[in-house]
């Protein structure tokens, strides 16, 4: 059996996005905002939270690795460091795709709200 859409309103974007809620209640603010901002400024905006939120744990998984020699995946040679630096830039990378810490999800609620701030503005 195949589930029908419903017709409802553009609430949320992306499952790392969603702003049916906030902290267990609904985030109506957001999803006013959401209807100034267009879809395209709305992907943009995820790709640049989600490439952040990227950033963010490429720089916290490289610190908990930057401590280990010898065994490991990679042992003790002299090209250790560049290769554990790219699985640690692809590990970043996955989890921010998968969902991430909850960064990716505050900075692109708080980039849609400064875009809609400067559309009524304008």
């Amino acid at each position: 059996m195949q589930a029908g859409s419903i017709n409802t309103p553009r609430l949320a974007t992306a499952s790392a996005f969603s702003v049916e809620s906030r902290n267990g209640r609904p985030d109506f603010e957001l999803a006013a905002a959401l209807q100034k901002v267009s879809p395209q400024q709305q992907a943009k905006a995820q790709k640049t939270a989600t490439d952040f939120e990227a950033m963010f744990l490429n720089s916290m998984f490289s610190q908990m690795t930057s401590g280990l020699k010898g065994e490991g995946p990679f042992g003790d040679t002299t090209g250790t460091g560049v290769w554990r630096s790219m699985l640690t830039e692809q590990y970043s990378k996955s989890f921010a795709q998968a969902g991430g810490v909850g960064v990716a999800s505050e900075v692109y609620r708080t980039l849609i709200m400064q875009q809609a701030k400067t559309i009524r503005t304008a």
